[in-house]
């Protein structure tokens, strides 16, 4: 996913009001961790399983999303492919998937309510869950301090 020029503002004012912790204390034997891309995908992981969507950085540049093309479950997706995208009433734009693996679940409630990703982003509004065939792709990946940096990079 690319940010225009013209997002940046709205981008700011989600690094303004602060990206929430997406690092939760590790509870049992699994740990539960966030991981970004910088095409502002992240991907929080539980065990073998990755819940997939676009951060608050991304809904902010995109505007008011219209609809979410999400895919099968049972799908299988390389780190890279395009999965899905997202149309807001400023353009479209692919989602991509950080992490190789199985689609075993999508969240149904987008196809009614695109407009959730918006308001919860990070949270209710997660796109698809992977279960994941190599935890070794989150090493490419940032953890949350240097996904904030990135964004306030681009930003500016």
């Amino acid at each position: 996913m690319t940010v225009s020029l013209f997002s940046r503002s709205a981008a700011r004012r989600v690094l303004q009001s602060g990206i929430r912790s997406k690092i939760s204390p590790q509870m049992g034997a699994a740990r539960f961790s966030s991981y970004y891309t910088p095409a502002h995908e992240y991907v929080k992981v539980e065990g073998k399983v990755g819940t997939v969507g676009i951060t608050d950085f991304a809904q902010a540049a995109l505007g008011d999303i219209v609809f979410v093309d999400l895919p099968e479950v049972g799908d299988e997706f390389e780190k890279g492919d395009s999965f899905g995208s997202v149309e807001s009433v400023k353009a479209a734009s692919d989602v991509y998937a950080p992490v190789t693996g199985t689609v075993v679940e999508i969240n149904e409630a987008l196809n009614d309510e695109p407009g959730l990703v918006n308001s919860n982003a990070e949270d209710d509004a997660w796109f698809i869950k992977l279960e994941m065939s190599d935890s070794s792709d989150l090493g490419d990946l940032m953890e949350e301090g240097a996904y904030k940096e990135h964004c306030e990079k681009e930003a500016h």
